[in-house]
């Protein structure tokens, strides 16, 4: 089992576990994910810390930005400004549970620095 964490995220893959082997979580909650899930997830959040990235050098100091994504089964919404920013996402497959999550800043950036690294 790889486990990483955080104050207020945590991640975990374990091949042993079946269908659901990477565990995504916050502060108090948390849920599981399939491995194509994962890999579009991962994808989610690379394009939208991306994205932010290439923006965030065009605002002002008192500005925000809201950036959503909507890519097949999952939404994401980066907001914050040019410093640092949280992270909501959904879940929603076409059968099946489907999940929300929620990360404030700064939180948000080591929970998706950590992602990077579990890939």
């Amino acid at each position: 089992m790889i486990l990483q964490e955080g104050p207020g995220w945590r991640l975990a893959r374990d091949s042993l576990r079946g269908e659901f082997n990477i565990l995504v979580g916050g502060e108090g909650w948390a849920f599981e994910l399939t491995s194509p899930e994962w890999k579009e997830f991962v994808d989610l959040l690379s394009t939208l810390e991306a994205q932010h990235s290439a923006l965030k050098d065009q605002l002002m100091a008192e500005e925000a930005i809201e950036l959503e994504l909507d890519r097949g089964v999952w939404w994401g919404c980066l907001a914050g400004d040019c410093q640092s920013w949280s992270l909501a996402i959904v879940l929603t497959p076409e059968e099946g549970r489907g999940v929300e999550g929620f990360w404030p800043a700064p939180t948000a950036a080591a929970l998706v620095a950590a992602v990077r690294t579990l890939g």
